[in-house]
């Protein structure tokens, strides 16, 4: 009997992925464990292996596809068995297994005057996904004006947040001329944007859109980091210290300080500001499909040696493209380093409904005067970013000043701390 392929579901919050490739076509013999094609989220990519051996009877969607999770994609069995009851009943389905065939040619005879045909139906929309309703409250789109493109005709989260770009774009750009033709030998190669760049394009735009952003700079003295980190590194093996980083120590920090300041670990959702218990801390991670930011869930609960180890997991997942789209949502708030690329201060922009993020920056070597002497010291940058709507400045300003002093004495930071939660 014929074996179905289905399209996982990624998330609880996955309704559709696209597949990107196919790595069998009909008719080729596959082994169980043999990877058949590969398909992504908005966030994240996957690769579907078989099931069960035999041959690839059909494929129901082709590449490009948006298709619904829990779908039928192909079949897997052997050459001459009936797959009528497996197809799809879907548009999509029936397009790639049912091409259309060539018309008959007409008989002699005249033939009857043809009816007028039906007047085009209007497109159907078979509901509005509970995302989606939350996301066009927040950002004031109707969701009739959304095109559909979700399962069975609904409006997802993604039409939402398409008919807000069109939107502005509509009421924001002036008459352009018409560009001059490119001159003769410019060279020039069009690439189209990745699902996950679409994404980011959209969310950063309604961030900077519809939020009133300010951001603080501030610096700390990184001498007792630098010396904490340089002893985990010489610490024997057998206390698992090695491996923590500089950017694990500042994740322990900011985890503690934002118990302490409720304002800053919070969504700002429609008339409400919903605060969170615990810092759910986003990592933002620069992958080879753009900027992912994983949850490390309830850090200010987690020891350093735990914390590290979850961190680097999580990182991992997201630069290797298979990390579970539930672990991409829930941040309360957005940590991102630059640092070990030499950045000196910047602007990082607030991932929403978040209402701060924090942006960590490099060393650089300062000169200070204590006791009337000039001294050297390494210098750390932080720039924190906040949604002037929820947070005002002081608040945000006394959130920055704790965490340069927790960090200018981490070594005590550390000291009688219990690691909750260690396996």
């Amino acid at each position: 009997m014929a074996h179905a392929v289905i399209l996982p579901r990624q998330g609880q919050s996955v309704e559709s992925c696209i597949i990107t490739q196919w790595h069998k076509k009909v008719g080729d013999s596959v082994q169980e464990g043999e990877v058949l094609f590969s398909y992504e989220t908005d966030k994240a990519s996957f690769e579907e292996t078989a099931k069960a051996g035999g041959s690839l009877l059909a494929i129901f969607f082709e590449e490009d596809d948006d298709v619904p999770v829990l779908s039928t994609v192909a079949l897997i069995g052997q050459p001459g068995e009936d797959i009528s009851g497996f197809r799809p009943d879907t548009p999509q389905a029936q397009q790639a297994v049912d091409p259309p065939a060539a018309a008959p040619a007409a008989p002699a005879a005249p033939a009857a005057p043809a009816a007028p045909p039906p007047a085009p139906e209007a497109a159907v929309v078979h509901g509005v996904a509970p995302r989606a309703r939350m996301t066009a409250q927040r950002l004031g789109v109707d969701p009739a004006t959304a095109e559909a493109t979700g399962p069975q005709g609904r409006v997802i989260e993604r039409d939402i947040f398409a008919a807000a770009s069109a939107r502005e774009a509509a009421q924001a750009a002036p008459a352009q001329p018409p560009a001059p033709a490119a001159a003769s030998g410019q060279g020039f190669s069009d690439q189209p944007l990745s699902k996950v760049r679409r994404l980011i394009a959209t969310t950063m735009h309604q961030s900077l859109s519809g939020m009133a952003q300010l951001t603080h700079h501030s610096s700390f003295d990184a001498t007792r980091l630098l010396s904490l980190r340089a002893r985990f590194k010489s610490a024997p093996q057998e206390l698992g210290l090695n491996d923590i980083s500089m950017n694990d120590l500042i994740l322990f920090a900011v985890a503690r300080v934002l118990q302490n300041h409720p304002d800053l670990k919070a969504h700002l959702l429609d008339n409400h500001i919903r605060r969170f218990d615990h810092a759910h801390l986003g990592l933002a991670v620069d992958t080879p499909r753009g900027l992912l930011v994983p949850t490390l869930f309830e850090a200010d609960r987690k020891g350093i040696r735990q914390l590290s180890r979850e961190a680097k997991a999580l990182i991992e997942a997201a630069q290797g493209g298979a990390i579970s789209p539930d672990l991409l949502q829930g941040a309360a708030f957005t940590v991102t380093n630059l640092g070990a690329l030499g950045v000196e201060s910047f602007t990082p922009i607030i991932n929403p409904p978040q209402v701060a993020i924090l942006g960590v920056c490099a060393i650089v070597q300062r000169v200070r005067e204590t006791a009337g002497q000039l001294s050297v010291y390494p210098a750390m940058g932080l720039s924190l970013t906040y949604d002037h709507r929820a947070v005002d400045g002081a608040p945000a300003s006394r959130f920055l000043k704790d965490l340069v002093g927790a960090l200018e004495q981490i070594d005590l930071m550390l000291l009688g701390q219990e690691e909750t939660n260690e396996p």
